[in-house]
């Protein structure tokens, strides 16, 4: 299936998703390909903000405004995989059996998961700006993303 489809059916069968990528064997590329999903979906969510917080200032353009969330977003890399590390080491500890990778699929699957919501987040930090709808919609993604987390990670570690 294509990663776009795998993401619908996430939300729905995120554990049956999961396994079906576990299956393929270990690939660094491929979730590293997740990571970078992400990280593109997440960039671009940032646009419309970063374009409103500009003309509202009266500035020409918005790029002095994307490129440190550009640097800043490719910094997160090494934190990520530290996250999906420490995330695997706190499921070892509760009785895990799973492995590094499956971790770090469970990790970079939740984000890329999650992309499309960012993109939904931008449009309303562009065009609403800062208030209740965004903070709701701010909120709908960390829940997410947690559930998302939570959930891939205790069938990446029953092993």
């Amino acid at each position: 299936m294509s990663v776009s489809t795998d993401m619908v059916a996430t939300w729905r069968r995120p554990r049956e998703v999961l396994r079906r990528h576990l299956a393929r064997g270990q690939s660094e590329p491929f979730a590293l390909s997740l990571l970078l999903v992400f990280l593109a979906l997440a960039f671009v969510g940032q646009w419309p903000g970063a374009a409103r917080a500009a003309f509202l200032a009266g500035e020409a353009s918005a790029w002095p405004r994307i490129l440190p969330t550009a640097y800043g977003i490719l910094a997160a890399i090494p934190f990520l995989y530290g996250l999906a590390a420490l995330g695997h080491v706190a499921a070892r500890a509760m009785g895990g059996k799973g492995s590094w990778y499956g971790a770090r699929l469970a990790l970079f699957w939740a984000l890329a998961t999650i992309g499309p919501l960012l993109l939904l987040q931008g449009l309303v930090a562009g065009m609403i700006g800062p208030g209740l709808a965004l903070s709701a919609v701010t909120l709908v993604v960390g829940i997410a993303f947690l559930w998302l987390w939570a959930t891939l990670l205790h069938e990446a570690e029953r092993g």
